[in-house]
């Protein structure tokens, strides 16, 4: 006779003993109702009752940043340098959080503790939001005793990267915003602005200039097709969109081409390499083998350019092959960092080396970005003028002519 099985979903509960005294646990089961009913039958007045599975934020990632991340860690570790217990702090930061998802990640983290997990496996089911870094980490502050330090190495190391992403955005960002504004006023002046001057020179008569009739064209293909237009160019952002996310290869293209881009690719360039530096320097410093550290450094790159060259790095390493002749073989790091690091292999001192480097290449991606940005605002506003002050020009042509003709 053939048995099912029904999949048991993990419960996460709040009780009564028979003292009174509140209660909490995990327990798996098939519903709800069901948990309660065992509860009561181990004496426990059941008062709370909820799903809890790592699952269960795998779909939430996009409503949990990396910001928030980066967030908590400072104020765990600022918690845990003052002394205070670690379910407490989750406690106190969970329930003070805004984000309602990461207040529930943060809840859930907390009761597994509590069950008896230690954090570093508690924080490894959720890898969304809780990188292999930052585990490794936390498990090494944890088998070590010095969670407090490690985590406060995490908080800076997540400050720093989030500092360049916050920059390169903002550099990406303002033109194409820019762009996209001029896009629609120019198509608002094309559809509805052109066609009231067409119709005066229409019942003005005579002959237009070739730059007038030349706008007057692409303002009646607008009104004619602008749904098309508009709906060819936002399937395009889509599928660009959905390529980059889905297709490996088409996102691995990109990244190639992004950093043979003039300007933007040096500034990614150095963004990589900062943050190449500035994960291996927090990953040595905590005692994690070099051989071990590179794969999170490879996934913390941020381009399959430098995490191809890493992992080739990894196993050269692993071989024996010493980090600074690995990094020279490779061609993508400067003669700078490479000697840096032959400096830190030799007196020991690594991790300090490499925190010099990535110190030195984020400000150098903070300089750049600065000055990529006072570059733009004048081509921007250039481009502006060129494009709606064209548009005026054009209809303004053949009132300027109409008006010597009167003279």
């Amino acid at each position: 006779m053939a048995t099912s099985t029904v999949k048991k979903i993990e419960f996460l509960w709040e009780g009564k003993d028979a003292q009174g005294q509140k209660i909490k646990g995990r327990m798996e089961g098939q519903n709800a109702d069901l948990i309660k009913a065992q509860l009561r039958r181990k004496g426990i007045t059941p008062l709370k009752v909820r799903k809890h599975s790592a699952a269960l934020f795998a779909s939430t990632s996009g409503k949990i940043k990396s910001g928030d991340i980066a967030i908590f860690a400072r104020q765990l570790a600022t918690m845990m340098g003052a002394g205070v217990p670690l379910v407490q702090a989750f406690d106190i930061i969970g329930q003070g959080h805004e984000n309602k998802h990461m207040r529930e990640l943060l809840l859930s983290v907390k009761a597994d503790i509590e069950s008896g997990t230690n954090l570093g496996q508690s924080l490894a089911k959720y890898p969304d939001h809780f990188d292999d870094l930052f585990c490794n980490l936390v498990v090494a502050g944890e088998q070590s005793g010095t969670l407090d330090r490690l985590l406060d190495k995490i908080a800076t190391y997540k400050e720093k990267t989030e500092a360049i992403k916050a920059k390169i955005k903002k550099a990406m960002m303002y033109p194409a915003a820019v762009i996209v504004v001029a896009f629609i006023v120019t198509s608002i002046l094309l559809i509805f602005v052109v066609p009231q001057f067409e119709s005066l020179f229409a019942s003005v008569g005579g002959d237009l200039p070739t730059f007038t009739k030349m706008v007057v064209n692409i303002s009646e293909v607008m009104q004619d097709y602008w749904y098309i237009i508009f709906a060819v160019i936002i399937g395009g952002v889509f599928v660009f969109a959905n390529l980059k996310k889905k297709s490996k290869k088409f996102a691995d293209m990109l990244d190639r081409l992004s950093l043979k881009l003039p300007i933007v690719g040096e500034i990614l360039h150095k963004a990589a390499t900062a943050r190449f530096a500035r994960t291996l320097s927090t990953m040595s410093a905590a005692g994690v083998p070099l051989v071990e550290a590179m794969e999170s450094v490879a996934k913390a790159s941020g381009n399959v350019v430098f995490f191809n060259a890493i992992m080739q790095m990894k196993d050269e390493a692993s071989s024996g092959q010493r980090l600074q002749t690995s990094m020279q073989r490779c061609g993508l790091f400067p003669n700078m960092v490479v000697q840096m690091v032959a400096i830190g292999e030799e007196s020991g001192s690594l991790d300090d080396m490499l925190a010099k480097v990535a110190d030195f290449f984020e400000e150098e991606v903070d300089n750049a970005v600065d000055g990529l940005t006072s570059l733009l605002e004048p081509l921007i506003m250039a481009f502006l003028g060129v494009v709606i002050g064209g548009l005026v020009i054009a209809m303004y042509l053949p009132i300027f002519k109409m008006g010597e003709a009167f003279t």
